[in-house]
């Protein structure tokens, strides 16, 4: 059965009224279908595991002890070149793994990997190559467990703007709609998020001058829930009653076009194409929106609202009951989307919190009260960062360091963070028992140079040539040392280790109980460390480098720990597209310029065990059998 939708469709939402409290049971029963399979080691069912999007794991049969004895157990090429983003999803004993552009998805089981259950090859307007900022990357797939009447549905989004719900079991398609239109630059690189009955999708394209917006769909039906912008009138960014009463002084209404000038709202960016959480305490969804457009700041004055926020929204009305700025009139890039990761701590005072800590690209880790967007703290990721000297706790706003602002007729030098941020799409983890968050860094900085530029739908908007290179604590003369990961202490606002890395840790960590937490690196190694300390214990070098992040999950009583390989997005543009020129890829192509000596293109997913133990250690296992 395969639907096409651009709008709420009349039918569904008069048959969703008539469904009245069985709706609302079943609703409830998905939801708890979801969250049962979280708990589940067997499983990896959404992005970042859980609701809380913490990327933890509480096995602890691969352990510090033993991690060294980790090999290969099985692994699945994609077939397909450009950046690996996200992770792969296990739901019962099956495999969900998805690939960039042309956002191939496949399904196998883990009993006999090598056989493909179902493949998902969708075709697309290549066009929308052509309106891609930072590579043709996908951050990942969504699963919705099912209720009787509808079957159990992998939800994907297509870089061409679609989103597809296919049945689970077969692949066939099951819904298929238009989100985002690619003729005004608007694509699709998000991974869903399903929370009830809902799935919900943001947007890309700020680059190109696109106004950005999240979308909540019926799940079963694709009909359009709500939609809630970035910018403009307050009932189109969906601003509650009680907006920001806890924090007034955050802004609360007509800010959405009152602080851009005229009309330049239309085009102004805030696209959210980073990461989601979902607390059913607070019923809630958290999210960041992006960098306003263009990145030249002569051409928009004002604080820009609501870009660059991170947003507490009601899941099922979407109204948005709190929404705090980080960075007012953003001047560099910092595209607010990270991962949000909830956490409940006691706070110095001793009491206990429900917490949201967001690593943010402007160089600035916060963690906010989510049940209404207080602030507890704001803490610098590295102590180079240096176009804000700190952020006032009371009004939320970065005192600005004005040495390293952006102006037209003036070249702003050795500014820290870049764009790209001291973190950026990487999906972080935190160890609950621990209390530490693990954080994969970059650590760049930048020369910024704008210039004026008329906006034209369908074609980049930026207004901005820059020049990236190693932070201060890198090699400028080699152009390494482009990245860290740190373990972050957000109650005591420290840092209990850091590492540097050659280059930039782009993909994110995971954290398990066994007190060891993996990531993957640009230059092609997926490494594990000890949790409390930092030491390496463990690496491997996979086929090509990573940009997506670990998961894991027991099959049989084995604990396997996952990862794509596949180098590309921004870190790996001059290398996909064979670049030179170091201004290139928004001035990605200068500051990895040594990454074509570490590692080519490839894609794929390694899949490792202790010992290397696996489905094929029966070696009957797949082999064909004759009918004779």
């Amino acid at each position: 059965m395969t639907r096409l939708f651009s709008s709420v469709s009349l039918c569904a939402v008069t048959l969703a009224l008539a469904a009245g409290s069985a709706a609302v049971s079943s609703q409830a029963l998905a939801n708890d279908k979801l969250v049962e399979l979280a708990k589940s080691d067997d499983n990896w069912p959404m992005t970042g595991k859980n609701y809380d999007a913490n990327n933890y794991s509480p096995q602890k049969q691969i352990n510090k002890a033993n991690v060294k004895q980790l090999r290969p157990a099985w692994s699945f090429s994609t077939g397909v070149l450009s950046g690996h983003e996200g992770t792969p999803l296990v739901v019962n004993n099956v495999m969900y793994i998805h690939s960039p552009y042309p956002n191939t998805t496949f399904a196998v089981g883990l009993d006999d990997p090598g056989h493909i259950l179902w493949q998902h090859k969708p075709k697309q307007n290549p066009t929308a190559r052509a309106v891609a900022c930072c590579d043709v990357v996908n951050r990942g797939l969504a699963y919705w467990p099912g209720d009787g009447k509808t079957p159990a549905l992998i939800l994907k989004t297509q870089l061409d703007g679609h989103i597809v719900a296919l049945n689970a079991e077969t692949g066939a398609e099951f819904w298929k709609l238009e989100n985002s239109d690619i003729k005004v630059g608007s694509t699709l690189t998000i991974a869903p998020y399903v929370v009830k009955d809902t799935v919900l999708v943001g947007s890309s394209g700020a680059e190109l001058g696109v106004r950005g917006y999240v979308t909540a769909y019926d799940v079963k039906t694709g009909a359009q829930k709500w939609r809630a912008y970035a910018t403009g009138p307050d009932e189109q960014v969906k601003l509650a009653n009680d907006f920001n009463k806890a924090n007034p002084q955050y802004g609360q209404k007509g800010l959405g076009t009152g602080t851009w000038e005229g009309d330049a709202w239309k085009i102004g960016g805030g696209t959210n194409w980073g990461w989601y959480a979902f607390d059913p305490g607070t019923n809630m969804i958290y999210y960041g929106s992006g960098n306003p457009a263009p990145w030249n700041e002569t051409m928009r004055p004002g604080d820009n609202k609501w870009t660059m926020t991170i947003w507490g929204r009601d899941i099922d009305t979407g109204e948005a009951h709190f929404g705090y700025q980080k960075t007012p009139h953003d001047e560099w890039d910092y595209a607010g989307v990270n991962v949000m990761m909830l956490s409940e701590q006691k706070d110095k005072a001793g009491k206990m919190r429900k917490l949201l800590t967001h690593p943010d690209r402007n160089g600035i880790v916060y963690t906010l009260d989510r049940t209404d967007g207080s602030l507890v703290s704001a803490d610098k990721i590295d102590d180079t960062v240096n176009w804000v000297k700190q952020v006032d706790l009371k009004t939320g706003l970065p005192q600005r360091d004005p040495e390293y602002a952006t102006r037209m007729d003036h070249k702003g030098r050795d500014i820290c963070p870049s764009a790209m941020g001291y973190h950026n799409q990487g999906h972080d983890s935190y160890d609950p028992e621990r209390q530490s968050f693990f954080m994969g860094i970059n650590h760049i900085c930048m020369d910024w140079e704008p210039f004026m530029l008329p906006y034209r739908a369908g074609q980049f908007f930026v207004g901005a040539t820059l020049w990236m290179y190693p932070g201060p604590k890198g090699n400028k003369q080699t152009y390494e040392g482009l990245g860290q990961v740190k373990a972050y202490d957000a109650i005591n606002n420290k840092y209990k280790w850091e590492v540097m890395e050659r280059f930039a840790a782009w993909g994110g960590t995971l954290a398990t109980a066994g007190g060891v937490m993996f990531y993957g690196t640009l230059d092609g190694f997926i490494k594990a460390r000890d949790s409390d300390t930092g030491e390496l214990l463990w690496k491997f070098k996979l086929p090509s480098g990573v940009i997506g992040h670990p998961m894991t999950y027991t099959h049989k009583g084995v604990q396997y720990v996952a990862i794509y390989y596949g180098v590309g997005g921004w870190p790996g543009v001059g290398l996909v597209f064979d670049l030179n020129d170091p201004t290139a890829g928004l001035g990605s192509v200068g500051a990895f310029k040594q990454l074509q000596n570490y590692t080519q293109m490839g894609g794929g997913v390694m899949v490792f065990s202790l010992d290397g133990k696996g489905p094929y250690d029966d070696p009957k296992v797949g082999e064909y059998a004759s009918g004779g």
